[in-house]
């Protein structure tokens, strides 16, 4: 059995839509003697941001929490980081 990660299967999604590979960025935060970070990914022109904090060596669970929230909205889900509409939902009725 073959586990894909959630970067995978947002990639894997990007490519069934033809659009652009997602574009991760990690970010930081200073807290107290100790820095927290967490991740962003655009895809389709819209930022969706992990939902949590995390430490220096778990930066991976970072970009997957992002990839996870990324391809709810991605597939048709809500998302509460942005408000671009994602290819699923704007396909018409031809």
């Amino acid at each position: 059995m073959t586990y894909k990660t959630w970067q995978d299967k947002l990639n894997e999604a990007c490519r069934e839509y033809n659009i652009a590979a997602p574009v991760f960025q990690i970010v930081s935060d200073r807290r107290g003697g100790r820095t927290a970070w967490s991740s962003r990914v655009n895809v389709y022109g819209a930022v969706h941001s992990a939902r949590f904090w995390y430490d220096g060596k778990n930066l991976n669970n970072a970009k997957e929490d992002a990839a996870e929230v990324a391809l709810m909205w991605l597939n048709g889900g809500q998302s509460s980081s942005s408000a671009a509409s994602s290819p699923a939902t704007s396909r018409g009725s031809w």
